[in-house]
Order: structure tokens, then sequence, then C-alpha cells
């Protein structure tokens, strides 16, 4: 038994064809009308601001522009995935936080960099560290002991 889903019902364009008998040659939906005004007006928003003037070839270059755009964004939206989606999704993709591929520190440069064994700082020796400890502990200790005495004033 063959079971029929009502997919074909989304498979149905809203699309106008033109008038009868004087149709256009390409199919469009009518979401792409919308979106090829709003990226006509930009792109030539942008053309002006630029400089570039009005004429034949900025408004022909505009047009190129903006069915190659109109198409791109076409492809990517159908009835699962509207415009305002897409946008959404944009909006997203722009703001979204990004990892930092800026490096933090600053320059390392290898003729700063000490190679050979290891020198310890003047002062400091491995025998020595054990007798400092020795010595804080024993002041820290005095410390705790004169705390619980009271002055005694002349």
């Amino acid at each position: 038994m063959l079971v029929r889903t009502d997919d074909e019902i989304y498979r149905v364009d809203s699309v106008w064809l033109g008038p009868p008998r004087a149709t256009f040659p390409w199919r469009v939906r009518y979401v792409g009308y919308g979106v090829g005004l709003l990226v006509m007006i930009g792109v030539m928003f942008v053309q002006r601001r630029i400089g570039i003037g009005l004429d034949f070839f900025s408004v022909a270059w505009a047009l190129v522009i903006t069915i190659a755009v109109t198409r791109f964004v076409g492809k990517r939206i159908d009835y699962e995935r509207p415009l305002g989606q897409v946008l959404e999704l944009f909006r997203h993709e722009i703001t979204g936080p990004r990892e930092r591929t800026t490096a933090t520190g600053g320059e390392v440069r290898s003729r700063h960099v000490r190679i050979g064994p290891v020198v310890r700082p003047r002062g400091t020796s491995r025998k020595r560290a054990p007798q400092r400890r020795a010595r804080k502990a024993e002041r820290q200790a005095d410390a705790g002991r004169r705390k619980g005495r009271s002055r005694v004033t002349r």
C-alpha cells in the first residue's frame, strides 16, 4: 500500500507568470520580487555613496548585482526556511561570540631567551632555602606567643 504525503502541497510555489499569453521567461516567487527590490535599492544607495554617478552602466551593473544576490538568497529560502528566519540566522552569525585570534602577550624574540644551564639569581641557593623556611616558621611562632601576653608598662 502506498501512502501519499502532503509534500506536493508545499512544492507548489506562489509564482506570478504574467498575463495570459504574455508570460515572463523566468520563474520567480513573490518573495523574490521583494528581495530584489530591496537589494536594488541597497546597491543603488551604495553606488551613490561611493561616488558612482547615475548613468546606463551603473544601473546595468546594479541590475546584474541585484540578480546575482537575489538568486543567491532565493536558493536559500523556501517554505521550510522563510526569509525572516534566514535574516535572523544571518544576524546571529554576525553578532555571535568569536574566538580571539590575536595573541594577548607581547613579542618574543630569541635573542632575549637564554639557552643553556639554569642560572639562579644571586643570593639564592638550594641549600639555604630550608634554613630560611625554618627561620620564618620560628618568627611566626614567636609572634603567636607574643599575642597572648599583655604588655607591661613602666
